[in-house]
């Protein structure tokens, strides 16, 4: 994750006076914004993965789904780049709405997958699973939303993905105090 600044590429211009400093800087806030977003988007993820899949045995089927969620968390930096900087094609909105989305199902996948086989370290209620599960509906409610909004009425929704962590948090604490 500490990589993606790596992103953020400094072009060689000769910048002479302050005034062409801040344009210069201004220039860099959608890159920087969108890497903001890939930072939130993955850094969620890695903690959903540490949160709900704790496993205490896999079997290479289950390392195969953690590998096709691995290939989908990789592409994020480079799907919200493509969001940041060309939001006005549909093919770029696209792609990364079906980046996070297949991200999610895939990790649902591995998230029943281990339930199924056991291979979590300890068995979750039917309550606990319906609370992940309606987290990550909810979590595909808003990529679908944001996709729609970004593209239809301004790039900047883009920036509605830093609820996620915000939601799952919110959804964590009411599940917790149930419990």
């Amino acid at each position: 994750m500490t990589l993606l600044v790596f992103g953020i590429a400094i072009p060689e211009l000769q910048i002479t006076n302050y005034s062409d400093f801040i344009t210069f800087i201004s220039t860099l806030t959608p890159t920087i914004g969108v890497t903001i977003v890939s930072f939130v988007l993955i850094s969620s993820f890695w903690i959903y993965h540490h949160e709900f899949i704790k496993v205490k045995c896999l079997n290479i089927p289950y390392l195969w789904l953690n590998i096709f969620f691995l290939i989908c968390i990789s592409f994020i930096p480079f799907s919200t780049s493509l969001i940041g900087h060309y939001s006005h094609f549909f093919l770029s909105e696209a792609f990364f709405g079906l980046n996070i989305f297949l991200t999610i199902v895939i990790f649902l996948l591995m998230y029943l997958y281990a339930d199924k086989r056991n291979f979590l370290e300890s068995k979750p209620s039917r309550e606990e699973k319906n609370h992940v599960i309606f987290t990550f509906v909810i979590l595909m409610a808003l990529t679908i939303c944001v996709n729609l909004l970004d593209f239809n009425i301004s790039g900047k929704f883009i920036y509605l993905f830093l609820l996620a962590p915000v939601i799952s948090t919110i959804r964590d604490i009411q599940f917790r105090m149930k419990s």
